[in-house]
């Protein structure tokens, strides 16, 4: 195992302090640091953003920032680190620290397997040099790797699987608001049409859903749980509701929704009145780690209206709670946005979606 003061004390020893990324489960312990030691450190809204950060902070500093995010996100951070930092381009000196979900010795979700045995073909295929840090002794190669970025301008990466990094700092989530995202689920789930269709976002979200439909029996509608693609449900949500008269139900986080703004205002343009758009917020990134997310400083209200969404509506207590998600629903004729403000999952031991096929299959049913 490794200790993060350990990683960052090599970070430090030459001459990397700044810090930008995505809070990833596997890297947890490296946030809870950097939450910490706030003055040298910025919280992307998505890896290509973080690489652009760390692009243009090398470029004031001549320092080489450190980009931290799950493999995952690789797939976000692909067109700055290709038609900016590369090698054959600007040539910028990077160091990438990536939280390595489906590494071959670690069973995993479906959606982490498969990104997880083309992760190191695609760091090669970048030009990538990196390391694999699983013990003390791997911070001893990566420091190599780092030095020679710092000569050759070059980008390094340092891959770090589940359960590597140590337990060092106190994990005390935060909750900005009060009613339960349980209570609130269920009554939607009780309260749609019986040919409604679901697409629920990646983290606790889909797998709530999943959870409260089990436990209460709860079958109207049917569910897609986007179990990956962070950041792309609206624009999955609009793709079936053009040309599908059903109501269409996304159910979104404020960091997935963050992480591309841009496809609501997608949504608004389309001017479809089959979609409701659900916003849960919490102001965190609950499932890896509750980061802030800062969506407690976006007016909603003011954001949906001028992307076009015809009506707004807002929840933040359990006050008449049935009542108003009753008229949420109902309200078929406009292009709706609810922003619920909710507290960090409640919910312990949540199922994890594992036969995909299966569950495709039963929502492509009538």
């Amino acid at each position: 195992m490794i200790k993060v003061t350990s990683l960052i004390k090599i970070l430090k020893k030459n001459g990397t302090n700044f810090f930008t990324g995505v809070p990833d489960s596997v890297l947890k312990e490296l946030s809870l640091y950097l939450g910490k030691n706030k003055s040298n450190h910025i919280l992307a809204t998505n890896e290509g953003s973080a690489v652009s950060i760390g692009i243009g902070y090398y470029l004031s500093t001549k320092k080489i920032p450190c980009i931290y995010m799950q493999n995952s996100g690789l797939s976000n951070a692909l067109n700055p680190l290709i038609s900016i930092a590369h090698k054959k381009v600007y040539s910028v000196p990077l160091i990438l620290l990536i939280g390595w979900r489906g590494s071959p010795k670690i069973p995993d979700e479906p959606q982490h397997e498969v990104k997880g045995k083309i992760t190191l073909k695609l760091l090669k295929l970048l030009g990538i040099d990196y390391t694999i840090l699983r013990n003390l002794s791997d911070l001893g190669k990566f420091e190599k790797k780092i030095k020679l970025s710092k000569k050759k301008n070059s980008i390094v990466a340092g891959l770090i699987e589940q359960g590597t990094l140590s337990k060092e700092f106190k994990n005390v989530k935060k909750d900005y608001y009060k009613l339960d995202k349980e209570v609130f689920l269920k009554i939607v789930l009780e309260n749609i049409k019986n040919n409604s269709r679901i697409f629920s976002s990646t983290g606790y979200n889909s797998r709530e859903i999943m959870y409260l439909r089990n436990k209460y029996n709860l079958n109207k509608g049917r569910d897609f749980y986007m179990v990956g693609g962070m950041g792309h449900t609206t624009s999955t949500a609009l793709g079936y509701s053009l040309k599908n008269k059903k109501m269409t139900l996304c159910i979104d986080g404020d960091g997935s929704l963050l992480m591309h703004l841009g496809s609501i205002k997608t949504i608004g343009h389309s001017k479809v009145k089959n979609f409701k758009y659900v916003l849960l917020n919490n102001n965190t990134h609950d499932s890896v780690g509750g980061q802030e997310t800062f969506s407690k400083k976006v007016n909603f209200k003011l954001l949906s209206k001028s992307l076009g969404f015809k009506k707004y509506y807002k929840i933040q207590n359990t006050s008449n709670l049935e009542k108003k998600i009753k008229s949420f629903l109902k309200d078929n004729n406009n292009l709706s946005f609810l922003e619920v403000n909710i507290s960090n999952s409640s919910i312990k031991k949540l199922p994890r979606p594992t036969n995909l096929i299966k569950i495709k299959n039963k929502f492509l049913n009538k």
